[in-house]
């Protein structure tokens, strides 16, 4: 939801790409974003120098994650390097904590296997908790008119996370589809993981549909109408009950 508001297009020439967040809503981000760069590029460095990884461990505490280490490797791969760099609005001045002229922060493809290295460490350390979410659906399939499905979720609360795919169960594949039908969202209970950085729910169980005020269910209704055509295909017959 933080990212809705940040216009991001390239400049002239096609090699840079620049991001214009808002001050009010995505200064805080940019300075974790600027934070959790230097210090992975830092832990990289450590990592060469030392063999250790324990740079990335310490990093977590200003926002390095797998996310974060995966999001690299996806940039900087078949490139020959990626400079990231973050600049303050002169009129909000500089954030506490931060310079006022920031060096760009350089990774290159010889630091794709740290990176890699990196995330591996974060996926097998990071352990699976109890959630309960409430969250739209925004994507179906299963491979036949009935049975067991997987569905994805756009989170609405119950997690800091943006998605969430879920494997149901024929009953509550069911239910979910008649609930993104009706413009609701649901709420259900499982152990939340990761793998290979996309969020998974396992375990999942006590599916139902939300009540919400009127302008969440008509925005919702609205998504629903730009893609009917694939929920139709992807709920199957009892979604048109």
């Amino acid at each position: 939801a933080v990212l809705e508001d940040v216009l991001v297009g390239p400049a002239p020439g096609g090699r840079r790409l620049t991001a214009f967040a808002p001050v009010t809503t995505g200064r805080s981000l940019a300075v974790c974003l600027h934070q959790a760069l230097h210090a992975t590029r830092e832990a990289i460095d450590y990592r060469r120098a030392t063999g250790g990884m324990d740079a990335f461990d310490t990093a977590v505490a200003v926002g390095v994650s797998h996310e974060l280490t995966e999001a690299l490797v996806a940039l900087v791969r078949g490139t020959e390097g990626a400079r990231i760099g973050v600049a303050w609005a002169p009129a909000a001045g500089v954030p506490e904590g931060c310079a006022a002229t920031a060096e760009p922060v350089e990774f290159s493809a010889g630091d794709l296997t740290v990176l890699r290295e990196a995330g591996l460490r974060y996926q097998r350390a990071e352990p699976s908790v109890t959630v309960r979410l409430t969250g739209a659906v925004v994507r179906m399939h299963r491979s036949g008119p009935r049975g067991e499905g997987m569905v994805r979720l756009r989170v609405l609360a119950g997690a800091d996370i943006g998605h969430v795919r879920i494997a149901l169960g024929e009953e509550d594949y069911r239910i979910a589809g008649h609930a993104h039908l009706v413009g609701l969202p649901v709420r259900v209970r499982g152990r939340l993981q990761s793998r290979g950085g996309f969020r998974r729910l396992t375990e999942a169980g006590e599916l139902a549909p939300v009540q919400v005020d009127e302008a969440e269910r008509e925005r919702l209704m609205k998504a629903l109408q730009e893609n009917l055509e694939f929920f139709g295909e992807a709920c199957g017959p009892e979604c048109a009950d």
